[in-house]
């Protein structure tokens, strides 16, 4: 019996995470709830159970609301922007994935979803992005259908109203990234300037812990004088590696092997929007080695001087 449970439960193993980071934003807590999920699933009867995938994500679904009740006073007192913890996208998407379920794991989506009540989230996520119907959704949120279909239509005119979508190729982001790295890397103020959009935002998150802004900044000048003076205080003959994080292009910086520091960006017809900078160790801890994994374009870098 133990090995069937831990097949069934290996077989929604994707999916379960999958919900979970997006409710919590968090990888190290997803693994924490998926771990928790699997307990209580080896410990459940028989008689409780009338469909594996139903039954684990009723538990995981409930297990994430509790955490974002706690998690909501932590954020109050956060120090900075609070920012996801990032995700290599490769470790969740595949080509098959919807654009949805793409964008569905951005930064700007995922700080969007902070505004929601932990209900909503649920209720929004499985619905908009996993493509539950209502009478499955119920028994999850422990809500009646028609509740239900309140809650997703609040949530999704909330985030409608506060979200931009545009698509950009792959291609050009990949170009647009090694623009900006190389205006970044050179100190070049008017080629960064070009790529900046002129209302960008920079978030930088590091958790009271890591040097980092402690407010967004705003504006094109004011962002890419910091990202020059960011450039010119890194330490010494550190590698940049150029990946996919979050579902968007993205590099992490590394020092002796270890992230120190991500990036990630956020272009919308041709310029950058947004910046998510990440410095937050404990953040960044779930990121392997460079060693770990072949080199996906990396360059060694020598601080500006």
């Amino acid at each position: 019996m133990e090995n069937n449970r831990l097949e069934a439960f290996n077989q929604e193993r994707k999916l379960l995470f999958a919900i979970a980071y997006r409710m919590t934003g968090s990888v190290v807590d997803s693994e924490d709830l998926l771990q928790e999920t699997f307990l209580r699933w080896q410990n459940a009867s028989d008689e409780e159970i009338t469909s594996p995938q139903a039954y684990l994500c009723t538990i995981l679904t409930r297990l994430a609301i509790d955490y974002l009740r706690s998690a909501k006073v932590r954020r109050e007192v956060y120090v900075g922007p609070w920012l996801p913890e990032p995700l290599l996208s490769s470790e969740e998407l595949t080509p098959l994935d919807t654009y949805e379920q793409q964008e569905s794991i951005s930064n700007a989506f995922l700080v969007l979803l902070e505004t929601l009540s932990p209900v909503e989230r649920a209720v929004f996520l499985l619905r908009e992005v996993f493509d539950y119907e209502y009478r499955e959704i119920a028994p999850i949120v422990n809500k009646s259908e028609a509740n239900c279909r309140q809650l997703f239509k609040r949530a999704r005119q909330h985030v409608t109203d506060h979200r931009a979508r545009y698509e950009v190729s792959s291609a050009q982001q990949q170009e647009l990234t090694m623009q900006f790295a190389t205006a970044c890397s050179t100190g070049d103020m008017n080629g960064l300037l070009n790529l900046l959009a002129g209302d960008i935002v920079l978030y930088t998150d590091g958790g009271g812990v890591a040097q980092a802004a402690r407010n967004p900044i705003f504006g094109a000048d004011k962002v890419a004088r910091f990202m020059v003076g960011v450039m010119n205080k890194t330490p010494e003959h550190y590698s940049v590696e150029f990946v996919n994080l979050n579902g968007q292009p993205g590099m992490v910086a590394y020092l002796d092997g270890q992230a120190f520091t991500t990036l990630t960006l956020d272009f919308r017809e041709g310029k950058l929007q947004h910046i998510y900078l990440v410095a937050n160790p404990a953040k960044l801890a779930g990121l392997p080695p460079t060693s770990a994994r072949p080199p996906q374009n990396v360059i060694k870098v020598d601080r500006l001087t």
